[in-house]
């Protein structure tokens, strides 16, 4: 077979509150927020689209060490990393302890304990 099978559809993460994690990335990266049923969201953008689904006994990754490792991360690239800093911040993100590369990208907790990154365009 050449060339691909299938085209990329979605990216979902589990969570403890999938609505509230769907809000939270919809006020970083904008977007619509679509619910299909009582334990997923979705997340359209003109990019792509993320999904959130709800798991009971969601354990968040424990990053960069620890029993629970990181799965997946977000990239999200910013054009001022103080100011994406300070908003992120605002809206119920955590910097992480270890921040590798600090001038060129910041590593942060979504409210479920997922890391992501801004990176500088």
């Amino acid at each position: 077979m050449h060339g691909p099978i299938g085209r990329l559809d979605v990216a979902a993460f589990d969570c403890p509150d999938h609505a509230a994690l769907a809000e939270f990335y919809r006020s970083i990266i904008g977007g619509e927020i679509h619910h299909s049923d009582d334990d997923w969201a979705e997340l359209h953008t003109a990019e792509g689209k993320l999904a959130f689904q709800k798991i009971d006994d969601h354990r968040p990754p424990t990053w960069p060490n620890g029993d629970v490792p990181q799965q997946a991360h977000l990239d999200i690239e910013v054009d001022d990393l103080d100011a994406a800093e300070v908003a992120v911040l605002g809206i119920g993100a955590v910097k992480a302890e270890t921040q590798p590369l600090p001038e060129s990208f910041r590593v942060f907790l979504d409210p479920a304990g997922h890391p992501f990154c801004i990176v500088l365009a």
